[in-house]
This record gives C-alpha cells, sequence and structure tokens, in this order.
C-alpha cells in the first residue's frame, strides 16, 4: 500500500488559499483528485483522507475564485473600453 500524501496536498491547498494563488491550487486539485481515488480503489493508505479531502477543496476553491477573477476583469475591461469609445 502506498503512504498517503495529506500533509502535501493540504499544504499546496493553504499556499494557494494564503500566498501562491492558482501556482499550487491545481496541483492541490489534481493530485488531491487522484489520491482519493488511490484511497478508494485501497492501493493507497486511507490515514490522509481527511487532510487529502481539505487540500483538494482548498485548491477547487481558489480555481473558481481565480476564473471568477479573470472573467470579472475580461467583463470590467469590455465595459471600460466601450466606455471611453463611446464618449
Amino acid at each position: 500500500m502506498k503512504p498517503h500524501r495529506g500533509v502535501l496536498i493540504l499544504v499546496l491547498g493553504i499556499l494557494s488559499f494564503v500566498l501562491c494563488g492558482i501556482f499550487t491550487a491545481i496541483p492541490a486539485w489534481v493530485m488531491g483528485s487522484a489520491d482519493l481515488k488511490e484511497m478508494d480503489a485501497g492501493t493507497m493508505d486511507p490515514a490522509g483522507r481527511g487532510m487529502t479531502g481539505a487540500g483538494r477543496i482548498l485548491g477547487i476553491i481558489i480555481c473558481i475564485f481565480f476564473a471568477v477573477g479573470v472573467v470579472l476583469a475580461v467583463l470590467f475591461g469590455l465595459l471600460g473600453f466601450f466606455h471611453l469609445r463611446h464618449r
């Protein structure tokens, strides 16, 4: 049975929330999902399930915040552009 990476995934999730944003959020999400699948299959130690799930959820939240921020930035940029053109 493979050892869990719960601590690593949780640290990546926390770093994405506090400091590094999308750069650690995506790895936390991807690694957390893969590890949870392995835990469900019985090939990875399930002792780190809670930490793995928490890190994965933090990664997902930051990815959603990032996507919403990009959409809002584009919308406000377009609104500003059209506002200046039609003055």
